[in-house]
């Protein structure tokens, strides 16, 4: 029988220092986050939907028994060791910001007020041609290239004064509207002619993005817009030596598809109509209510299935589907999202079945440890010399970013593989392939 192949340990730099995490849009998701380290901090909270912090991870044989969890594995930040900092349309702070976002128990964010009350926002960059449903005051001025130059000087500002080694970029910030990949953004000199022209097929989270991969800072993207998924900011990741990530984090109902499609494509269940509707209340439902901000979001959400099913190999099971996705803003619901789904399945012969999901979840409270592993995770692949697109990420986003001509993998379980076996090879350690045929061939 053929040994192991013996992995060669990547050289990871230790977590040295603090590491500024910075977080353009502090609304429910970004206050839930920063809230919720504080209080873990504080040991009256646990850090439940975390891989980094709860997950472990298998190391060789089953009948070795090395499963250690992933934080003592691999080289990870302290949580004691973060800073957080962001940028926000409202001066809010982000105490004030948590209680209008209403996501987290009053008697919880008081007994944390004065250290989250000291987090409070720069002035963010906002157009409200790419979301309209929102009307910031507290933001900057100037042209794009002028406000790409302002954002630089926030970070590096945040940077001194905060004593960071390392910083982190995690947009947390709005569903801006549906857009196409244009010709500015094709290259990096033809992205900063556009900036300096104040081309309008430059989005505010470009700029974000921009200024983050410009300075080698780890970037990603959790919500569905372009932002870095163009091919000028991928070019410029790679020239800086910087890990990006995205689109749009997997929290509630696509979070279920991802789970439930796998499995009935693994058992060969054929699939007739997959209904989708969802009522939220919170900035992101106003947001959505916007048809074009509702489109990129649809967009991402409608992706989903038809990677996983791969119709165009299973034609009778999967070929003509009925998928629509439906959002409705209704504010009494808050964050407190509810997600419907009717799933029409066929099996033997043909026989009809139905699967009806009712999931009432919270949408930050499902976002604030994706958010926290990210941080972690991209800081250890700047660390380890990693650059560019992290598709190993893919976990955590509805739309993972991949190399150009590569489609994303959408299976939960896959990714999650796929996830483990990088950390695996990060750190030397055998690749797991669950083929297992070393227990019964000796």
């Amino acid at each position: 029988m053929s040994k192991p192949i013996k992995m060669k340990k990547l050289k990871i730099k230790k977590p040295k220092g603090k590491l500024g995490v910075l977080l353009p849009g502090l609304g429910a998701v970004a206050t839930t986050f920063i809230a919720g380290i504080l209080a873990i901090r504080e040991g009256i909270g646990k850090p439940i939907g975390s891989i980094t912090q709860m997950q472990t991870i298998r190391l060789g044989k089953r009948t070795e028994k090395r499963t250690p969890p992933i934080k003592d594995f691999v080289p990870l930040a302290d949580l004691e060791d973060l800073v957080f900092g962001g940028w926000d349309i409202f001066k809010d702070d982000c105490y004030e910001s948590a209680k209008k976002a209403g996501v987290l128990d009053i008697n919880l964010l008081e007994k944390l007020k004065q250290e989250v009350k000291k987090i409070k926002p720069m002035r963010g960059v906002f157009d409200r041609s790419y979301v309209r449903n929102l009307d910031g005051s507290f933001i900057k001025s100037g042209n794009r290239w002028e406000l790409a130059a302002k954002l630089i000087g926030d970070i590096r500002k945040f940077k001194k004064e905060n004593k960071c080694g390392r910083l982190v970029m995690i947009w947390c910030g709005s569903t801006e509207i549906y857009m196409k990949r244009h010709k500015v953004h094709n290259s990096i000199k033809n992205f900063e002619d556009a900036l300096k022209k104040d081309s309008k097929f430059i989005s505010p989270s470009m700029i974000y993005a921009y200024a983050a991969i410009k300075e080698g800072i780890p970037y990603a993207n959790g919500a569905p817009n372009l932002s870095a998924d163009i091919p000028a900011l991928v070019k410029l990741s790679k020239i800086t030596k910087t890990p990006i990530a995205g689109k749009d984090f997997k929290t509630g109902q696509t979070l279920l598809k991802t789970i439930i499609a796998p499995g009935l494509k693994a058992r060969i269940l054929g699939l007739r109509g997959w209904f989708s509707t969802n009522i939220l209340g919170n900035r992101d439902g106003e947001v959505l209510d916007d048809p074009m901000s509702f489109k990129t979001k649809e967009k991402s959400k409608l992706s989903v299935l038809e990677y996983i099913l791969q119709p165009d190999l299973y034609p009778q099971l999967y070929g003509k589907i009925d998928h629509l996705v439906r959002i409705n803003y209704y504010p009494p619901r808050g964050d407190n999202k509810e997600a419907w789904d009717n799933i029409d399945i066929f099996g033997w012969l043909g026989y009809p079945m139905q699967i009806k999901i009712d999931f009432l979840c919270r949408d930050s409270i499902l976002a604030a440890p994706l958010v926290l592993d990210l941080v972690l995770f991209l800081d250890l692949a700047k660390r380890a010399g990693l650059s560019g697109i992290q598709e190993w990420l893919s976990f955590y986003f509805k739309t993972p970013q991949t190399a150009r001509g590569v489609y994303p993998e959408h299976d939960l379980f896959i990714q999650l593989t796929k996830l483990k076996n990088t950390l695996r090879w990060m750190m030397g350690e055998e690749l797991i392939t669950h083929l297992g045929r070393e227990y019964y061939d000796t």
